[in-house]
């Protein structure tokens, strides 16, 4: 592995530990995102000269904490700060491990306060927590890198201005809370979960569902979203071939699949809940061989009814058509698609190409392909959709 390669992995790891811990101490979320990318600018400079260190993320965390006392110490803030400064240690173990992540949970918390826009928080959530650059959180709220720039100044100065605690909070707040956060991991997961995505993220989600499983014990729906989190990433290291393509659920080596997670999240699962619980039910019915798709179509009508919305709707179309053949799922998915929310999306393209195949249409689920392929998210997924048009077209 190249130093920078080391750097990037580095950075994808600790990047929020440091920010979470540098906010935690002094308050200041400009300086704890300045010092935690000095620390990377500086890796990419002395790595490649002197050596990757034996515990990048302790380095990491050394530089930007050193950095963080310069800067106070020029600016010649109280010493309190500077002593609990002092107390990070370079070389995590069990319980400063611990300790970090604590941090990430109470940075979220204080990213997802009501006193900010809904918008805001998850921005800012990415932006802190995952280190998702502002232009890829500006394209996904569809404004302008400048734009999403100064929303992300405007909430970070809304929580100094309004001495927004950072904390985790207690009581009626917390389970006020609750439903933005866990939305806020949601997010998290799905951005490491993704064709191209870091499994640094959903591993981070993980971690983080488990601490909050610790301090709501009991809470349905966060018990939900770790087996959810857990079930999804059982299947991570079977997402791909030996060749590095994408393969389908159906096209899956199971025996790749990580039977410790699947059984840990079927024995966290609760039989009634919200959103989640339902998702994770759905997620558990495709660990049956073969997938028990009446089941699942039941679910989704479930979730439809509780969180309506297109990508919902998509997916039960999806659903009905494996259980009740592909004409009911097609004519699901154009009721779907009818208001337009639809149109252009990749995964309706090939879902519909999906069962427009499956129907006996092969010429016109070629074209569907082809057109789910142009409009891709990723390379990886152009190449799976185009790879099941050159299928269908060797069949005919």
């Amino acid at each position: 592995m190249s130093a920078g390669q080391a750097v990037a992995e580095a950075g994808a790891e600790s990047r929020p530990r440091i920010v979470a811990a540098l906010i935690r101490i002094t308050g200041d979320w400009t300086l704890a995102e300045d010092c935690a990318q000095e620390a990377l600018t500086l890796a990419l400079e002395r790595w490649p000269r002197d050596g990757v260190p034996a515990n990048p993320g302790g380095w990491l965390m050394t530089v930007a904490r050193n950095r963080a006392i310069d800067v106070l110490r020029r600016a010649t803030v109280e010493r309190r700060k500077l002593e609990e400064l002092a107390m990070l240690s370079s070389a995590p173990g069990p319980v400063a491990e611990e300790g970090v992540v604590d941090d990430r949970l109470r940075l979220i918390f204080t990213c997802c306060h009501p006193a900010l826009p809904l918008e805001a928080r998850v921005a800012l959530t990415l932006r802190t927590i995952a280190g998702v650059p502002t232009g890829d959180i500006a394209r996904a709220f569809l404004v302008t890198e400048s734009t999403m720039a100064r929303r992300l100044t405007r909430a970070k100065t809304r929580i100094a201005d309004a001495g927004i605690p950072y904390r985790v909070p207690v009581g009626s707040a917390l389970a006020e809370r609750l439903p933005g956060v866990l939305a806020v991991l949601y997010l998290l997961f799905t951005r490491g979960y993704d064709a191209d995505g870091d499994a640094a993220f959903a591993d981070e989600a993980i971690r983080l569902a488990r601490l909050l499983d610790r301090l709501m014990p009991g809470e349905p729906e966060i018990r939900a979203l770790l087996a959810l989190f857990l079930l999804q990433h059982s299947r991570r290291a079977a997402r791909r071939d030996d060749a590095g393509e994408l393969r389908t659920l159906d096209q899956q080596d199971r025996s790749r699949w990580d039977r410790a997670a699947i059984a840990e999240a079927l024995a966290l699962l609760p039989s009634t809940g919200g959103q989640y619980a339902l998702q994770a039910r759905i997620a558990a019915c495709h660990v049956r061989t073969p997938a028990d798709w009446p089941a699942i179509a039941a679910l989704y009508d479930e979730l439809a009814r509780l969180l309506p919305s297109p990508v919902v709707a998509l997916n039960r179309a999806v659903a009905h058509g494996y259980a009740f053949g592909p004409d009911t799922g097609l004519s699901l998915l154009a009721a779907a698609r009818a208001g337009g929310a639809l149109d252009g999306y990749p995964y309706a393209m090939a879902a519909e190409a999906d069962l427009t195949a499956r129907a006996g249409f092969a010429g016109r689920a070629v074209a569907l392909f082809e057109q789910a392929a142009a409009a891709a998210h990723s390379e990886p997924e152009r190449r799976a959709l185009l790879a099941r048009a050159d299928e269908l077209n060797g069949r005919a």
